[in-house]
């Protein structure tokens, strides 16, 4: 099922907030940093940038992504959000490869994802996987006790990058 993808406006920050909290994932405090940089974002703040999956004028997910702070072409994938009814209908395979489009557009040339190692995330680490994410690196105990820190990341050179380092 397709939606529309566009901007997220503040129309949308009590929905982007629903959606946030119904995914079962997200604690408060987290909950409550994902409204704060769609804040910091319709403020003008350029670090962070949001793409709403739409279904008419309903926000059924939402992507937000910004710059690595002192990298060239490094770029952070902080949230991939999608209502639970609309997952497993391509929603976050929609807003993944358009933050991908985007970013190659604007010459990025790395997409870090930061996602916990808990069980529930299984499907996370799993959908990253299945759309050429490479498991980079897992720090043990990172969020808390028996929650590691999973890094993936994605070359968007085709390679080059890689090349360039050997």
């Amino acid at each position: 099922m397709s939606c529309s993808l566009r901007p997220v406006g503040r129309a949308q920050r009590a929905r982007l907030e629903l959606l946030t909290a119904a995914t079962g994932l997200f604690r408060p405090d987290e909950v409550a940093i994902a409204v704060e940089l769609l804040d910091d974002a319709l403020a003008g703040d350029e670090e962070y940038r949001f793409l709403g999956a739409f279904s008419g004028d309903e926000l059924v997910g939402y992507a937000c992504w910004g710059p690595t702070p002192g990298t060239s072409g490094t770029y952070d994938l902080y949230w991939i959000v999608v209502d639970p009814a609309w997952q497993r209908k391509r929603v976050g395979t929609q807003l993944l490869a358009s933050v991908e489009d985007t970013l190659m557009t604007d010459n990025g040339r790395l997409i870090i994802v930061e996602t916990s190692s808990r069980a529930e995330y299984g499907p996370t680490r799993a959908f990253y996987e299945r759309r050429g994410y490479a498991r980079a690196a897992q720090i043990p105990g990172y969020y808390t006790a028996g929650d590691d820190l999973v890094i993936y990341l994605k070359d968007l050179t085709h390679g080059v990058l890689a090349r360039a380092t050997a």
